[in-house]
């Protein structure tokens, strides 16, 4: 080892490997490569410069994973710090900014052990093996799809190809964002063992396959189009539940219904939690539908609500099923009487299912409130189940532009995955459509109030991954495990036979 060190990188024979060999730089290198790996991630959207970023991951152990780990969530979610300061919800100006310090670094503290158990599996299956290579990138991208079920998960590798390589994103449509993240980790394995052929290969065959999903989803020869009218509110969170701010959304709401009226629009949509529980949209001709608050017997739900034409109260609705964790939802809140860092906390989650049936002309919808978009799988499922479109409101206030274009990166995916045209509401933004290929029709400035005409399209084709969700991703993971077990006992019996 110390001959590298003394006579420097300029002297190697291979500068690559040179640079993974040196362990002993294990301080900056995992911190380094981690921190670039959450500025490769959106808003950025660079997947090459991803896999330049894990590529050292397949030389670390657990302690080097963990540091990587740490590193990029604290890149990759530093919009948390905008939470500060939390005087408007009771906590002493003393303890806000090391409360949202303390928020940031429990999500590191997640990523950096998830890192570190990932890395100690890789070597002890052996890093330099294909079989192991593939299990180990297979397994990461199929926890990243289990993750986004659970409370603690935003934004993964799966999203690294968006908003920068949309070929490469199209591969979602054959094995959602879990694939995705495999392939990846799979180019980044190649760098790293230097298969210069075989990585051309793979990252030629990863765009052609990608484009061709793009183009069997730029097919719209069976779709309906759907005429909306959108209000994007902008209203502060911190003065949202003030008397001025809620007249600012009625009048706002009152001007949306009728120029839904005049330009014959369907529906007149609004951004999650618009409307307090009890507020009924006062339209006679038009539908709305609202995110909002409704009382299930004792229970408080966040909810994606459907108001008819002419009615008051809410036909419809769709629960909100993943709560945010401390703002939403607190474990163990009823004894703690905490209800969370949120003038909503103490919510109860809905249904699972994420389709919300409505009739003509607004037909099944597949819906997600805030982030329920990370989702994708829910969402491929409802979109089997039969919705035509996909319906994402939001309330991103006070956060800044960055979590915004995650947002929107985050409903590209979604719209590549399931084949299905998005519309995104937004408070102050994202709000815009986008087609089934990812690509953005429309766009509204971001922290300003507008009322929008949008237009999407709804279609019935189905793509690989709704048809199959995760099925694929199992199936090559379980191939993977028997060849690495075969290769194993190869290696085993090899010594066995040679000694013969």
């Amino acid at each position: 080892m110390k001959h590298y060190l003394s006579g420097g990188l300029r002297n190697g024979a291979n500068l690559l490997k040179d640079w993974l060999i040196i362990v002993r730089w294990c301080g900056w290198l995992p911190i380094a490569a981690g921190a670039l790996a959450g500025y490769a991630l959106p808003p950025l959207g660079w997947p090459w410069l991803m896999w330049i970023a894990l590529l050292p991951l397949w030389r670390f152990g657990p302690g080097g994973g963990a540091l990587w780990g740490a590193a990029a969530v604290l890149v990759s979610h530093r919009w948390l710090l905008a939470l500060h300061p939390l005087t408007w919800l009771g906590v002493p100006a003393v303890l806000s900014l090391p409360l949202v310090l303390l928020l940031l670094l429990i999500c590191a503290a997640a990523a950096a052990l998830l890192v570190a158990m990932w890395c100690g599996l890789v070597q002890r299956l052996g890093p330099r093996h294909l079989y192991s290579a593939c299990f180990a990138a297979l397994l990461w991208g199929l926890m990243e799809v289990l993750l986004a079920k659970g409370p603690l998960f935003w934004i993964g590798l799966g999203a690294a190809a968006l908003p920068g390589d949309r070929p490469l994103a199209g591969l979602a449509a054959f094995g959602g964002a879990g694939f995705l993240a495999a392939v990846q980790l799979i180019i980044s394995w190649l760098l790293w063992r230097q298969a210069w052929p075989l990585l051309l290969f793979v990252v030629l065959a990863a765009h052609g396959f990608g484009a061709a999903a793009l183009a069997f989803n730029s097919d719209v020869d069976s779709s309906q189009k759907l005429q909306l009218e959108v209000v994007q509110p902008a209203l502060p969170t911190r003065e949202k539940f003030n008397w001025e701010m809620q007249q600012r959304q009625r009048y706002l709401l009152g001007d949306a219904i009728r120029e839904a009226e005049a330009d014959g629009s369907a529906a007149v949509v609004l951004p999650e939690g618009a409307l307090p529980e009890g507020e009924q949209p006062n339209s006679k001709n038009v539908a709305v539908i609202s995110g909002g608050f409704r009382r299930d017997g004792i229970e408080d739900r966040s909810s994606l609500l459907w108001f008819p034409p002419g009615n008051q109260k809410p036909k419809s609705w769709l629960d909100k099923h993943r709560l945010v964790p401390i703002g939403e939802w607190v474990p163990g809140g009823e004894w703690l009487q905490w209800s969370g860092l949120s003038a909503v906390g103490g919510l109860q989650p809905g249904s699972g299912s994420r389709l919300l049936d409505l009739p003509n002309p607004i037909g099944p919808i597949a819906g997600a409130i805030c982030y329920e978009l990370a989702d994708g799988s829910s969402l491929a499922t409802a979109v089997k189940e039969g919705a035509e479109w996909i319906l994402t409101v939001a309330n991103l206030d006070p956060y800044p532009l960055q979590l915004q274009q995650q947002f929107l990166a985050l409903a590209q995916l979604r719209a590549i995955e399931t084949g299905r045209w998005l519309l995104s509401v937004g408070n102050t933004g994202p709000t815009a459509v986008l087609d089934a290929t990812g690509k953005k029709w429309k766009e509204l400035e971001f922290q300003k109030p507008h009322i929008a005409t949008m237009e999407i399209k709804r279609r019935i084709k189905l793509t690989f991954y709704d048809q199959f969700n995760q099925l694929p991703l199992i199936s090559m993971l379980v191939i993977s495990a028997i060849g690495w077990l075969w290769f194993s006992r190869s290696l085993q019996r090899g010594p066995l036979l040679n000694h013969k």
